[in-house]
């Protein structure tokens, strides 16, 4: 790839090592064709990451740069030439194709894109790999001069507001005071691994965690006294432990402990611990006056302000603010401006879709606190007890957010301690140290089991039930004609890549997915035709009577139950259902103000009259406290392992006095409990990543893409 004011128009760049490669007149093909193929796999499996995407910039650049040397060598044969470029554009067919299915790829097809160091050290190797012979001036890699991105995007400029009373609070400090014992960061040393890609390998390190002991750094031990605590309370000693290193200078945290071990009390303690004031709390909707709470309750010295709407009645002088995600893009500017010295985000993985706006909101507000943060040396925390949804690579934007990795690169101090172990991604022995090496960033891992041994237990008991009326019936005709469908879709595959499968034949697993993910894609975007999400929707209501006839048995037998359903007319059939039979609930759902949700939770913990809580899988399965219930009901399944966790963590967490049982209704001889079963097989994913576990490694597909699998492979057996 050349570098920007050197493309060559015509005649070779390189020549070729003649000792190398003497069976191919341009042995940069199968190169590309391999690579192509690669990208194009992850493609179908729906994740295409940051280095596959690098793959394809630097695929369509030779493929451009190869047609032009082959047009223009004078020594080829038109036979030879018409056979290389026919090569050639079956690459492009392949990048065009997989483009098609992610349409953001289509960006990097730009011929005057500016490649970066990345993709240029890719490009270098791929040649030198095919025997080429590089000039000297083709071997450097000259980094592009960076581009402070705006915090504040144009498209929303007309949008942003400034509450008054921030006016107030800029004008009493208009400019931050320099402070010149602000340490200064060591430029990074070229080193053995500079020429490396090594966010691939980053991430494999933790796919293959196995062995690897719980993802957690060391921390210092519990001090003898407490000295973190207000009166009247007490921090447990992993939090004790955790503020130590805080107070030891540890500035940037990944708090991934398990849901329900107080990370909210922890980074609210952290704060006032590093003296890191003014804080910035971006946190979901539903959490939004808790997190107030929780300032108030474990630093009663400090103030907090909650940030509503267009925020008038914000108090501009509080120490901390707390916003939520849906709201953040409108005080991007003033918040970008008011010298923040900490941030947190809550329920971190909200951020993992680094192409969302909420992603980016979130980034760049984190970039500009690290850059303008007086001391240089802000407090960043990412909480999350579920860091890992469906793949590795939904660490990137967390690390990002806490200055890890910037981009596709890691950070210098990153860089410094991978460079310290001495070895490359050739070496086997790398991975478990850079594992370590990312851990000691400031991850920071602990489980209920190991930390929180006077917690009770907790149990998910699944409970089958027999949809046999004619809506069963029509559920599961339903997800037979869409088996028919994705098979005649795989058939017409298999027949034009001239393969007509056999009855006996093992089915191709790769044309299963590209069918699977075309209908799944089809399925999001269209709407009328059933698919798998009117299915599982279908099933849900179909399960919305028997799951509250269950749930209002449970209430006479044990007390206070949760209730938990993905789709609104469950929930209001449930309520329905429990009015029906004289039981007081209240609701929890996404379309409820801050207050009226807090108002709901206060009720259902205090009120030995209301008896069920009616929740959305979504907007209630985060932050919430509901532990004076220790039963849960799950009516519908998510479709994420992550949200099932959070859910049944919503009553087993500190404070829980009794053993905590999840029961989840499942609709026997349907789809239903193929789901549960992905659900069960997804956790693994994390065991395996952050707690050192040996569980077997499970697809990256997600529950959906899987799904749709299994019912096209029942339509081949049939």
């Amino acid at each position: 790839m050349p570098h920007a004011g050197q493309r060559r128009t015509s005649g070779r760049s390189s020549t070729r090592n003649p000792s190398s490669r003497h069976d191919d007149e341009a042995p940069i093909i199968p190169i590309l064709a391999r690579k192509v193929r690669e990208v194009e796999a992850k493609s179908q499996n729906g994740k295409v990451g940051p280095t596959n995407r690098t793959k394809f910039q630097v695929i369509a650049f030779l493929v451009r740069e190869e047609r032009a040397k082959i047009k223009a060598e004078s020594s080829l044969s038109n036979a030879s030439r018409a056979e290389l470029l026919k090569r050639l554009d079956g690459v492009a067919t392949i990048l065009a194709r997989t483009a098609a299915r992610d349409t953001s790829l289509i960006t990097l097809l730009d011929a005057d894109a500016t490649p970066g160091p990345v993709a240029q050290r890719m490009r270098r190797d791929w040649l030198l790999e095919s025997g080429a012979e590089l000039s000297p001036e083709q071997l450097v890699i000259t980094p592009p001069a960076p581009a402070a991105a705006p915090v504040v995007p144009p498209a929303l400029a007309e949008k942003q507001v400034l509450p008054p009373s921030v006016t107030s609070r800029l004008r009493a400090n208009p400019f931050l005071a320099p402070d010149l014992d602000q340490p200064q960061q060591s430029a990074f040393v070229a080193g053995h691994l500079t020429n490396w890609e090594l966010m691939g390998p980053l991430y494999r390190a933790f796919e293959q965690g196995s062995g690897g002991g719980v993802a957690s750094m060391d921390l210092p031990e519990a001090p003898r006294f407490d000295w973190f605590s207000p009166n009247g309370l007490e921090v447990m000693r992993h939090q004790a432990r955790f503020l130590e290193g805080v107070r030891a200078g540890h500035r940037t945290f990944l708090l991934a402990d398990e849901p329900g071990l107080g990370k909210t009390a922890q980074s609210v303690i952290a704060a006032s611990v590093a003296d890191a004031y003014p804080m910035l709390a971006v946190v979901p909707n539903v959490v939004k006056i808790n997190w107030a709470r929780e300032v108030e309750r474990w630093t009663p010295q400090r103030r907090a302000t909650v940030i509503y709407g267009d925020g008038r009645d914000i108090d501009a002088f509080a120490d901390v603010f707390v916003v939520n995600y849906e709201v953040l893009d409108r005080h991007l500017s003033w918040l970008s401006t008011l010298g923040f010295r900490s941030m947190v985000v809550d329920e971190a993985h909200f951020i993992k879709n680094l192409s969302s706006q909420r992603s980016q909101h979130v980034l760049a507000l984190s970039q500009r606190i690290r850059e303008n943060a007086p001391g240089g040396n802000p407090l960043l925390m990412a909480l999350t007890g579920t860091p890992l949804i469906n793949d590795v690579e939904d660490f990137n934007a967390i690390w990002q957010f806490l200055g890890w990795v910037s981009g596709d690169k890691p950070s210098p101090e990153l860089m410094r301690k991978l460079e310290a172990t001495g070895l490359t991604p050739a070496d086997r022995a790398f991975y478990p140290q850079a594992r370590s090496a990312v851990i000691d960033m400031g991850i920071v891992r602990r489980r209920k089991v190991d930390v929180a041994k006077d917690l009770p237990a907790k149990r998910v008991a699944d409970l089958p039930v027999e949809l046999d009326d004619d809506f069963g019936r029509s559920i599961r005709e339903a997800e037979r004609l869409l088996g028919q469908r994705l098979l005649v879709k795989y058939l017409r595959v298999m027949e034009a890549r001239g393969a007509r499968p056999s009855p006996h034949a093992e089915p191709d697993v790769d044309v299963m997915r590209q069918v699977a993910q075309g209908e799944l894609e089809g399925a999001k975007a269209a709407g009328g035709a059933e698919n798998v999400f009117t299915m599982v929707r279908k099933i849900g209501q179909a399960k919305a009577s028997l799951a509250s006839d269950y749930t209002a048995q449970l209430v006479r037998s044990v007390g206070k139950v949760v209730f938990f359903a993905k789709h609104i007319d469950v929930m209001d059939a449930a309520e329905q259902a429990f009015a029906a039979r004289g039981l007081r609930t209240v609701s929890i759902r996404g379309d409820q103000t801050a207050r009226v949700r807090q108002q709901a939770i206060d009720a259902f913990n205090t009120d030995q009259g209301v008896a069920v809580a009616v929740c959305s899988l979504t907007a209630a399965g985060v932050g919430l406290n509901l532990q004076a219930a220790s039963n849960v009901v799950l009516a519908e399944l998510s479709w994420t392992a992550a949200e099932q966790t959070q859910a049944i963590d919503r009553v087993h967490r500190i404070g829980q006095d009794e053993p905590v049982t999840a029961w989840r209704i499942i609709a026997a001889r349907t789809i239903d409990t193929k789901i549960a079963e992905l659900i069960d097989s997804k956790e693994g994913l994390a065991a395996r990543a952050l707690d050192g576990s040996d569980q077997e490694a499970t697809s990256s597909d997600s529950v959906q893409l899987n799904a749709l699998i299994h019912l096209l492979r029942e339509a081949l057996g049939a």
